[in-house]
């Protein structure tokens, strides 16, 4: 079965148009995607390890969860379902930390904070397959070095720097 998003215009309004998973993105559209930044309440951050058959960074570790949203779905709807998805955390609180646009993507990025059972996070096969959690000083790091994909360090470029993570 073929995934079909929303098509949108580069400002989010909608282009009453469907987009096909896999085929090419018509010039001038895009199509939304959600990211989630997970911190636990104690303080810890959630880096989630891509499945290693991933075509793009497989076997990386990053900062977030997150996917495309699929027809109908809404940011916050896409970042609840793929937050549960990809970590069995289910939640609804969401805070926008940024909106990034790249040539054919709408971002959206979020953070949850979450006071979940830090041994209970579930992987999505293909998808995920491993998971850490890290402290603020372990998090700085990652995000300082070249382990982090260096496209979502550029996605959250202007919330890591506010929050004084981006040395």
């Amino acid at each position: 079965m073929k995934e079909i998003w929303d098509g949108f215009y580069s400002d989010g309004t909608p282009a009453f148009t469907d987009i096909i998973r896999g085929e090419k993105i018509p010039e001038g559209l895009y199509h939304l995607v959600s990211e989630i930044l997970v911190r636990h309440t104690d303080g810890d951050f959630l880096l989630m390890l891509r499945d290693p058959s991933k075509e793009n960074y497989g076997g990386f570790y990053e900062a977030s969860c997150g996917g495309s949203a699929l027809k109908g779905e809404n940011s916050l709807m896409c970042a609840s379902r793929e937050l549960y998805e990809e970590t069995g955390i289910r939640s609804d609180k969401f805070e926008q930390i940024g909106r990034f646009v790249s040539h054919d993507t709408i971002y959206f990025n979020y953070l949850c904070v979450t006071d979940c059972d830090k041994r209970s996070i579930t992987l999505q096969i293909g998808e995920t397959a491993g998971y850490k959690w890290v402290n603020e000083d372990e998090f700085i790091g990652f995000v300082n070095s070249n382990k982090m994909i260096d496209v979502q360090k550029i996605r959250y470029m202007p919330y890591l720097k506010k929050q004084g993570y981006i040395k």
